[in-house]
């Protein structure tokens, strides 16, 4: 008896687990009440067109959340729900039903009025044979006062290298335009103090960064740092590096290279508490050191307060145009493609709030042919961000 009680207990304890699998972000639930039923169905998927960002941040309580759902076997019901956290109980609650007849892949479009601050938009997507997905985004609502923004004593910097001019390495076409371009984004919309350095032997690449380790940095002071040229990666070595100008082509050693470990390590000792580094070259994924070896939401209710809490961390991020790979520089007097991508975030502004986040930038350079890689790196904080404040 002891032994069928034991057998009885793990059936139902593994058919209790085999309900509810939950990752991070996505969820899927299988309808087993009926024990003799089986299911062979594949999991709803949720595509998100508005928002698509993970998170957005708006001005205004009215919105319209716009997504498909694609799932083999028919969707029954679609439930969208305004919750505070993403495991709250929901606020509002809405589920439209569909015919299972009709339609494998529903597109809604549905106005939704949003709460101040934090909104967690939970979407429930169910087919037919009772396997549901839930996918989940969040938008924060806040009464933005940029006057309340101007008070406060920070700068925001731009070190900007470009390099098309090489002595050794066959000439690019675009780096230079591409930076006096995002530079005047910067500057125009963002109120930048930028600064280019065109062309940089790799003397002149770590003379000027000492002289931004030299400088005095207020605590939410920002330095963005971008590079655009080539790039090189050494299979031996396993090391990435940025070619300057006088780099030559046979150099086994490397050392008329600037190596990622290096460059790493002169950037996050920099004393400017949030730094955000972007390189447009080749093989620019492999500063993220588990490549190159390898074959926080908004809940304040001002843009103040925002600033102010997302800047209490220290911030190391970066953000390449591809990964262990050769770019394409792109069509001369047009922009590299990751430039491009790079150059609309920017042009968007921040949309309404005005403010322009890492996870907002996110979704215009994943569109790209080939993916971007994004990390952290040296002392990075958890929590951190990188912003873009609109003037």
């Amino acid at each position: 008896m002891r032994v069928q009680h034991l057998l009885l207990l793990l059936l139902l304890c593994t058919s209790a687990a085999a309900q509810n699998v939950t990752t991070r972000t996505n969820q899927f639930e299988v309808n087993l009440a009926d024990p003799g039923k089986t299911i062979n169905s594949t999991i709803p998927v949720v595509g998100w067109i508005a928002p698509e960002a993970e998170t957005t941040f708006l001005h205004g309580a009215e919105y319209v959340v716009k997504f498909v759902v694609e799932s083999p076997a028919a969707i029954t019901a679609v439930t969208i729900s305004i919750k505070a956290t993403p495991d709250a109980e929901p606020k509002v609650s809405q589920t439209i039903k569909f015919d299972p007849t009709e339609n494998l892949r529903p597109t809604i479009e549905q106005n939704v009025t949003l709460m101040d601050g934090r909104n967690v938009v939970e979407v429930i997507a169910e087919n037919v044979d009772g396997v549901k997905t839930v996918s989940q985004r969040t938008i924060q609502v806040t009464n933005i006062s940029m006057a309340d923004v101007s008070t406060l004593d920070r700068t925001d910097y731009a070190l900007i290298f470009a390099t098309d001019q090489y002595d050794n390495w066959p000439d690019l076409i675009n780096p230079v335009f591409d930076s006096k371009a995002i530079g005047d984004e910067l500057s125009r919309t963002y109120g930048y103090a930028v600064e280019i350095v065109e062309n940089p032997t790799q003397e002149q690449i770590l003379k000027k960064l000492r002289e931004y380790i030299e400088k005095q940095y207020k605590p939410l002071d920002q330095l963005f740092i971008f590079f655009a040229g080539h790039g090189n990666y050494d299979q031996t070595f396993n090391e990435g590096y940025l070619v300057p100008r006088e780099a030559l082509i046979k150099d086994d050693g490397k050392t008329s290279y600037l190596s990622y470990n290096r460059l790493r390590s002169v950037v996050n000792n920099i004393p400017c508490e949030h730094i955000f580094l972007t390189m447009d070259v080749c093989f620019g994924g492999t500063f993220d050191q588990s490549l190159a070896s390898d074959d926080g939401f908004r809940t304040e209710n001002t843009a103040l307060d925002f600033i102010t809490k997302k800047l209490m961390y220290k911030t190391r991020k970066f953000l390449t145009s591809g990964g262990k790979q050769y770019v394409s520089d792109g069509i001369r007097g047009q922009h590299s493609p990751f430039t491009r991508a790079l150059l609309e975030a920017l042009r968007s502004g921040g949309g309404k709030d005005g403010i322009l986040t890492l996870s907002e930038i996110s979704p215009f350079v994943q569109k790209l042919k080939v993916a971007p890689r994004t990390g952290e790196f040296g002392d990075n904080a958890p929590g951190s961000d990188f912003i873009f404040v609109s003037r």
